[in-house]
Parts: structure tokens; sequence; C-alpha cells
């Protein structure tokens, strides 16, 4: 920063906070003294930071108390006043003075070998500071001229020339032994269709072959849908034994989305189901919009399983959502570092198509590169969850969430598991998963256990809790086991869940009952 501005800035901050107000001397001279660069000739005399300093001893006479006052204007001039007396003015207690060309003149006068007078030691403690701060701040410049710059990243795809036309292609490869998180992705091929279609509650993939299954996740230029998003990154991943691969196809322009398109129809034929996060709402309909629009054919529509709404069913007494990141690290234990934003990838997109080199939108293949690799693996891991029945040590919450999954889907049997190991955790996953237990254990005419899994989650509820419970409990002892009294009992502690008038009734019911059978 050059005097002008150091020394504007010193005064427009300095006592009372209005420009212009005078700054003392020995406070402005420790701003670092760039009067102008010298000439090449000028150079190796001597710095400008000295010439400024003899400019001063020169120009000012230094014999006050206090240092004497500069005022400094825009242009760069300075403006002495106070105790300070302009020699080679005549006296004049104040008048500019331009520092610039008086330096110039002073380097000039030392080419020449003309010789200055004594330097007061005042001015050589000022010089000393003045060439201290010179050299700090051209050392920090040096440090930033040598600070690497990260090398732009090239976009990894390659020009694949097929029947269709051109399409710009990435993939790669991943062994059968590799892991997201704590989930090897391989274990997607092992999941049984039965079990897959009951988390999906959808009876159709039970005739799925799973192990032609084909994932899909796109990247588009917004989340409107509709015919002004277009998906300008496609992936795809499919087995081919047990190892992954994983295909995207990326739209380096507009006009080369029907070919894209045709080569996704082409996989799409030899693939058995759609597997997705989200895909029946949004990934698939875009895509059929899109088929539309570029007069290209729409395939033939799979059978879908959205994992979005599994996911949804099993966790949602996580209270924390179904995100798929989430999902990511809370349960497969996958954390992503420098992953790229979602909201900001329609804007990368738009500045390649602007001219950019593409390496903005590496991070944006890699982000889908994972999305790909995160439905496999988050198929295998619920499957097998699914399939333990509760044998595994997992969260009470998931636990409960399975069993009413399993409950849903008709399998009484998985879903009492599920209940059971659920209510080992206590709390209200514990009261929930022991009234599923309950539910079940009655439809299967076993009242006597209904009734032994409220009396216990009875013994979980807080104070104010358990009204539910013991209307519950009414119920059964009075339509299946026929114990009015304990009946009675229940329904009279039942009253904070009734309304008066059901309450009412139920009560006058009840001891009409009892009295008649006293009778």
């Amino acid at each position: 920063m050059d005097l002008k501005r150091k020394l504007s800035r010193l005064t427009s901050a300095g006592p009372g906070g209005s420009r212009g107000t005078p700054v003392p001397v020995n406070t402005v001279v420790e701003a670092r003294a760039e009067v102008g660069a010298p000439t090449a000739e000028e150079a190796g005399t001597t710095t400008i930071a000295e010439v400024l300093v003899d400019v001063l001893r020169k120009r000012l006479s230094m014999d006050g108390e206090e240092g004497p006052v500069l005022d400094v204007n825009r242009t760069g001039e300075v403006r002495t006043s106070g105790p300070v007396a302009l020699q080679e003015h005549g006296g004049e207690s104040s008048g500019l003075v331009d520092l610039r060309e008086e330096a110039r003149r002073r380097f000039a006068a030392r080419k020449a070998g003309v010789a200055d007078a004594p330097v007061d030691p005042r001015v050589e403690s000022l010089r000393q500071m003045l060439s201290f701060w010179a050299e700090r701040q051209g050392t920090a410049s040096a440090r930033r001229a040598v600070a690497p710059v990260p090398e732009p990243r090239a976009l990894p795809v390659e020009a694949r020339t097929t029947s269709f036309g051109t399409v710009h292609v990435a993939e790669q490869v991943y062994p059968p032994e590799h892991h997201h998180g704590m989930a090897p992705v391989a274990a997607a091929l092992d999941v049984e269709a039965r079990l897959v279609a009951s988390l999906a509650l959808h009876p159709e993939l039970e005739s799925v072959d799973f192990t032609r299954m084909l994932m899909l996740d796109t990247e588009t230029t917004g989340l409107a849908g509709g015919t002004g998003t277009v998906p300008f990154l496609v992936g795809l991943a499919w087995f081919e034994g047990r190892s992954l691969r994983v295909q995207q196809l990326f739209l380096r322009r507009m006009g080369e989305e029907a070919p894209m398109l045709r080569l996704l129809a082409e996989r799409m034929a030899s693939s058995s189901c759609l597997v997705t996060y989200n895909g029946k709402s949004f990934d698939w309909p875009l895509l059929r919009t899109r088929f539309v629009l570029n007069r290209v054919p729409v395939p033939k529509e799979l059978p879908h399983l959205d994992l979005l709404h599994c996911a949804r069913r099993v966790f949602k007494h996580r209270g924390e959502g179904a995100r798929l990141v989430h999902l990511e690290s809370k349960v497969l234990g996958h954390h992503r570092v420098d992953d790229v934003d979602g909201a900001l990838i329609p804007e990368l997109y738009f500045r390649f198509l602007r001219g950019t080199d593409g390496s903005e939108l590496v991070p944006v293949l890699e982000h889908n590169q994972k999305d790909l690799l995160l439905l496999a693996a988050l198929l295998g891991d619920l499957v097998r969850r699914f399939r333990a029945e509760g044998t595994e040590a997992q969260d009470p919450r998931d636990l409960l969430g399975f069993a009413v999954v399993a409950e849903r889907a008709g399998d009484a049997e998985r879903a009492l598991a599920f209940a059971k190991a659920a209510a080992e955790g206590g709390g209200n996953v514990g009261i929930e998963a022991l009234v599923v237990a309950s539910r079940l254990c009655r439809r299967a005419g076993d009242c006597e256990s209904a009734v032994s899994h409220l009396q216990r989650a009875l013994t979980f509820a807080r104070p104010g809790q358990g009204a539910t419970l013991h209307l519950s409990l009414t119920k059964l002892y009075e339509h299946s086991l026929k114990d009015l009294s304990r009946a009675l009992y229940h329904a009279r502690l039942a009253a904070p869940v009734e309304l008066p008038a059901d309450h009412q009734l139920r009560l006058e019911r009840l001891e009409r009952r009892l009295s008649r059978q006293g009778a």
C-alpha cells in the first residue's frame, strides 16, 4: 500500500474520528513509506524509505516537544502545522509539500554524490522502523507468491460413439470386497425377493431377479421438475458377477440428450427392475418426460423399488428424517468428506455450459457415484437386518420400525420377534413395541399373552401415560377374557382418553353386567 493510501487511512481513523484529523508524524511514518517506485538508475543507491525520512528531516524542523503534525489530502500531499516551520518556505507555518517529487530529487542528488547533512538520531530511529516494516511486507509478499495453485482436475468422461450418436461416459468398477461404510456393496446381490417385497410392501417385487437390478440416480438443473428441468448426469449401476459397475452418462451440451436417453433405454431393456431413492416421485417421471420431449420411445416400465419409502417406514422412529446422507452416516457409518452441496450442483453445471473447464463438475460426478454405491449398500443392509428378525444388536427404534413393516406385510411371526426385541429398550419405544406385540397376539387368539404385554408396558409408562393402555386392557378383559371386575377396574383408569359420555356409558354397562352376574 503506498504512502498516500496508508496516511489517508490513518488520518481517517485518527483522534476525533473525522477525515483530515492531524496525526503526529511519529505515528504516520510507522506506515511503509512507498512514495512511488524508483527508476532503474535510482535503485541500488538507497531505499525509498530512507529518502522519505531525509526529506522529512530536511523539510521539517524537529525542535518541538511533540512531533510535527501532518495532514494528508486525497492527492497524497502533506500539509504541516503545529510546532513546525518549513525551512525552505521562508518560515511559513503551513504549506503544501509534494513528497513524491522531493523524494525523486533527493534520489538524483544522492546519485550525483551530493552529501547529506548529519542524520538526526530521531530520524535514524524512524528509518530503521520503516526498513523493518518494508522487509516484513516483502517477506509476506514472497510467501504469497510461492503459494501452490491447485491444478485443475480434468472431467473424467470420454466421448463414446454409439449407433445413436456421441455420448460422454464415465465408468468405474468396484470389486466384490468393496464396502460403503460398514456395509459391503455386494450384499445387495444376496437379497431375497420375498423379503424385499415385504419391506417395500410391494408384492410385485416377489418375482424379480435382483441380480439384474439397475440402480439409478440423476443430477439435474433444478428440483422443480417439469419440462424446464434437464437431467445432465444420469448415474447407473449394475452387477457384473459380484463386481459393481458404475456408469455415468454426462450431457456436455443440450443437443446430446437424445443419444444419452437411447443408451439409457438400452440398459433398461436388459434389467429386471429399477432401484432408486425417491425415484418414483422425481427421477423416473423426469426421465420419462425427457424421452417424450426428445421423441425417443419411452422404455417399458420396470418394477420399481424406491428405497425412500422403505427407509421412512423403518427409520421413522429415529425422528431425524430419511435424508439419504443422514442414513449414510447414521446407519451405514460412512461420512463423506468435502462433498459438494446439492443446492450448488445446478449452478456448477450452468457455469460449465458457459465455458468453464469442467473441473468444478468433478465433485458432482463423485457425489453421484457415492449415491449409487449407497443404494446398493443400503439395500443389502436393510434386507440383512430384516432377515435377522431382531437377533442382531440394533437400535430399538429400528427394531420397532421393522416390526411395524412386518405387521403391515402380514408376516406376524417376524413382526412379533422384532416387537419383543424392541421392547427390551424400554421407554416410549418399549411401550409402542409391546402394544404391537399385544395386537399381534390378540389377532392370533392368544389373549393371555396380549394382556401380559400390555401389563408390562404399564411398567414403562410415566404418570399420565397409561390411560390408553388401560383402555386396551378394559376391552380385552370384557370381550375376550370375560373378566368384568378387572375390566371395570381398568375402565375407571381410562377416563382421560375417552369422551365423558362414552366413558360413562362404558362404566354403566360394566356395572350392570357385574350386578347381573352377581345375582
